[in-house]
């Protein structure tokens, strides 16, 4: 329950890795929130009074608007202590942060934009037809990354360690997205398929598996927790 009674709330955009991994967390710390749909890409004027850098997520939260996705979920994690979501020591705190730079950074750039931009965010804002070769692109990099996180997970239970963290949700949020549209070769690595299988059978994955995103159909498998 917030101390000030203020309903907590989450401006976003359903198809949105960095909103998602924030929904992740609110979930898996049982906060409720109110979640409300932002057309972004029509800069609605709020959008830069709640964020001068007029990006989402935005969270209201005990009465402050808080901004940009890695400062809300560790925020998140130091204010509402349980379940911690990061590890005890520095540098198994480092491997949190660097893994989840990676998916907002390096995954994002390579994988998730351009995929969503044109499968999804092309149609959605009418902006044209997707270009193949750009997806292309983006299902060629997916591998380098599937294999990579393969490699990770050989001698760990999750990502950055042998606890559950912030790097994972940050990582389930862009595969989510991805896999929304069947765009993940979960058979490409059997380590990373049953990661994500654990992940999203967690109960704060429901409101996620749940989504229905207008004109924009999610894959047979998507809601399934025991595909592939």
């Amino acid at each position: 329950m917030n101390s000030n009674n203020q309903t907590t709330r989450l401006y976003h955009s359903a198809l949105s890795p960095f909103c998602r991994k924030v929904r992740l967390v609110l979930a898996e710390k049982k906060i409720e929130v109110e979640l409300v749909e932002e057309r972004y890409w029509e800069s609605p004027p709020d959008l830069k009074r709640r964020n001068p850098a007029g990006k989402l997520p935005v969270l209201r939260h005990r009465g402050n608007m808080l901004a940009e996705s890695q400062a809300i979920i560790e925020y998140l994690d130091e204010a509402i202590p349980s379940p911690a979501l990061m590890p005890s020591t520095p540098l198994e705190r480092h491997e949190v942060r660097r893994l989840c730079a990676w998916f907002d950074d390096k995954f994002n750039a390579e994988v998730t934009v351009p995929i969503l931009t044109e499968r999804v965010w092309k149609k959605i804002t009418r902006q044209g037809y997707p270009d193949s070769r750009v997806v292309k692109d983006g299902l060629r990099a997916i591998k380098e990354h599937i294999d990579y996180l393969a490699t990770l997970l050989e001698t760990r239970r999750w990502l950055a360690g042998n606890s559950l963290t912030l790097a994972d949700f940050t990582a389930a949020a862009h595969f989510s997205c991805l896999d929304y549209i069947s765009d993940v070769d979960w058979d490409r690595s059997d380590a990373l398929r049953d990661w994500y299988a654990t992940i999203k059978s967690r109960p704060a994955f429901r409101s996620i598996l749940a989504d229905q995103v207008p004109g924009i159909h999610p894959a047979p498998h998507y809601a399934e927790l025991d595909f592939g």
